[in-house]
């Protein structure tokens, strides 16, 4: 299987680019956060209730540019009124999605990121409604997020395409997931592993691939069965992996 063009140099290194607390870096970085907050909070008064650490990921994801960040905070801001009206989505609003069984959540890896566990082939194009299947996203992605550790501003995935094929195939499901991370959860994402890959889905994902930013692209690691403990424990400890990948944590359903 032809997958090395699309997996992250060198396989599992670390891949984040951040800057250095306490240098001059961080420090002017800090005070463009400062200045984007100013011009912001300006244009949109919901802007005030977030902390400058959501701002400072708004502003990674657009390479320190004040104006581009402040567009796209603001962008998000809007989304997040009509997309989420009750501050949270309950779980009657995705319970198609949740029947499923494909999401769960699973320990923290070394560096404190929590893991979160789907399984593709649960996933059916023709059981899902698109507008639940976005308001499942968010439910993923929030929940996610509240597991974030002080300190650590990233999740980690791990997608298991084990009898995965055309059924599961759904890439209208799979950009409008990738829409709603990369637009309104910038810089949350710390790595995918893509685990148990068929062939099949080789086709799947060169559609997809080009959708994707080029940050977020290096975060994607496809890992070879034969490696996959191994490659799993290098950055999760054995106590924190799922029993089914030979650690020692039983999977737990993302609504339970």
């Amino acid at each position: 299987m032809e997958k090395e063009e699309y997996s992250s140099p060198g396989g599992c290194h670390e891949e984040d680019t951040e800057v250095e607390e306490g240098g001059e870096e961080a420090e002017a970085e800090w005070k463009k956060v400062g200045l984007m907050r100013a011009y912001v909070e300006g244009q949109d008064p919901a802007a005030k209730e977030v902390d400058n650490f959501m701002l400072r990921r708004f502003l990674r994801a657009r390479d320190q540019d004040i104006g581009k960040a402040s567009t796209m905070f603001l962008k998000y801001l809007k989304w997040r009124r009509e997309a989420v009206p009750n501050g949270v989505i309950s779980d009657e609003e995705v319970k198609n999605e949740l029947a499923q069984k494909k999401i769960f959540f699973q320990g923290h890896d070394k560096k404190g990121r929590p893991i979160g566990v789907g399984l593709g082939s649960k996933h059916y194009s023709s059981k899902r409604n698109m507008d639940e299947l976005k308001r499942f996203v968010v439910y993923i992605l929030d929940k996610m997020c509240s597991r974030i550790p002080s300190g650590q501003e990233k999740f980690v995935g791990i997608a298991d395409l084990a009898g995965w094929g055309y059924s599961n195939c759904d890439i209208r499901a799979y950009l409008a997931a990738l829409d709603i991370m990369q637009s309104y959860y910038p810089e949350r994402l710390g790595k995918v592993f893509l685990i148990h890959v068929p062939y099949l889905f080789m086709k799947a994902w060169k559609m997809v691939y080009p959708f994707i930013d080029d940050k977020t692209k290096k975060k994607f690691v496809f890992v070879d069965d034969k490696n996959l403990k191994s490659t799993l424990l290098a950055d999760i400890d054995e106590s924190q992996l799922p029993d089914i990948y030979g650690g020692k944590l039983k999977l737990v359903a993302i609504d339970e």
